[in-house]
């Protein structure tokens, strides 16, 4: 969440947050009862004031799961202190129906639940001590009518959740269509970027290429000169590779043609010419279609999406590893999915995939990843990626049936 925290967000989050230390400050020295006597009750209220604010003050600085739960710890301890330090100011009690709503405004649905649960729990214990001890003369509104407080608790503990709920979920929409939106915008910019430079790079490329190519082919140079021809060469070709790449992601896919692609056929033919590639690796390609199943798209582009993608699992395996590779079917969808065992990848670095010229190899451009986004995308497909740094990745590719087959 760091990058959450803007120049002008740290101002609001500070403003506010001296705004309820003053309150809390207030609470403590203006017309309260035990300000000027030694209380054990005030001296620990006095504590939980200062490291309250101390917890809020610190938060921008460590935004973990950890610290945020230590929040709302110290923030229960403190409501709770002025429930039972302050019998006769009974709007203590609401302060402790709403404390899960303070969770909230993390959207962190563990610490929400954990919270939730924890003032769940503390308040039943509480009900039973103030109903069933002579403790509840000191709180005359719960221990006359304690099923009627009970029903209450209940119902905001039920709207506290709705809420959570639907404004998670909101958050949730809001952060798939921001990250739709960016991958579209690079989708636009490496698009518009091939279309202006592509053929004007490549133009050039082939005259210097040409001239190379002769030079490898005159005997008046040396062996080790045709050397240098060969390799300038080389690297020549990557580069028109690359600027391939950029064409095949600038194509227009306004109305894409489409057939009836055999799913198990294209498996099995990606999986036999990249068996000899996999060996230099000493990886082996385990192959699992359950059932035959056809979709809409282009085969060449379906070969090129799934070569793309176990090539990279082979290059992410460790050295002996196994890729695995598995298709089904389920309803009107195909489900394929590619498994390797290799480094594994962080969170940041899945969702910085598809970034043009963003590779974890150290030759990589980014745009094969990209291009695989963009076919998915062609045909109506879906890509997303599973991965654990150290446990391997699972790339989870989905594509619509073809409409001839149920």
């Amino acid at each position: 969440m760091k990058e959450f925290y803007s120049h002008i967000d740290k101002k609001i989050y500070y403003s506010i947050v001296f705004i309820i230390i003053a309150i809390m400050m207030i609470g403590l020295f203006v017309e309260n009862p035990y300000f000027g006597a030694i209380s054990t009750g005030y001296i620990f209220q006095i504590a939980q004031v200062i490291l309250l604010s101390a917890c809020l003050l610190l938060y921008p600085k460590y935004e973990t799961r950890l610290f945020r739960m230590m929040i709302m710890m110290v923030l229960a301890f403190y409501f709770y202190t002025l429930f039972f330090l302050y019998p006769e100011t009974w709007s203590t009690f609401i302060f402790l129906c709403l404390m899960p709503a303070f969770s909230i405004l993390y959207f962190d649905p563990k610490l929400f639940y954990f919270s939730l649960l924890l003032n769940n729990l503390s308040i039943l214990f509480i009900f039973g001590f103030i109903t069933f001890s002579d403790f509840g003369n000191f709180y005359p509104y719960i221990k006359l009518d304690p099923a009627g407080n009970v029903i209450n608790f209940i119902g905001s503990q039920i709207i506290i959740y709705f809420i959570f709920y639907i404004s998670y979920r909101r958050i949730k929409k809001q952060q798939v269509y921001f990250e739709q939106i960016q991958h579209a915008e690079r989708m636009k910019t490496t698009g518009q970027l091939a279309a202006a430079v592509a053929h004007e790079i490549r133009n050039p490329l082939t005259v210097v290429k040409g001239f190379l190519q002769l030079y490898e082919e005159d005997p008046s140079f040396s062996k080790e000169k045709k050397r240098h021809f060969t390799l300038m060469v080389d690297e020549l070709n990557t580069a028109e590779q690359v600027i391939s790449q950029f064409l095949s992601i600038a194509k227009p896919n306004i109305e894409p043609e489409t057939e009836s692609v055999d799913v198990k056929a294209v498996l099995q033919s990606v999986t036999d010419l990249l068996h000899s590639y996999g060996l230099l690796h000493d990886n082996q390609i385990e192959l699992k279609v359950e059932e035959d199943c056809y979709i809409a798209a282009n085969t060449i582009e379906f070969k090129q999406l799934l070569i793309n993608i176990i090539k990279n699992a082979i290059e992410a395996s460790e050295f002996g590893g196994s890729v695995l590779l598995s298709a089904d079917r389920k309803k009107d969808v195909a489900t394929i999915k590619v498994t390797d065992f290799g480094h594994g990848m962080s969170e940041e670095e899945v969702k910085a995939l598809g970034t043009p010229f963003y590779s974890l190899k150290s030759k990589g451009t980014g745009l094969g990843m990209m291009i695989c986004y963009n076919i998915a995308e062609k045909y109506n497909g879906t890509i997303s990626i599973q991965s654990t740094k150290g446990k391997g990745t699972t790339v989870i590719i989905h594509f619509p049936l073809a409409k001839n087959q149920g």
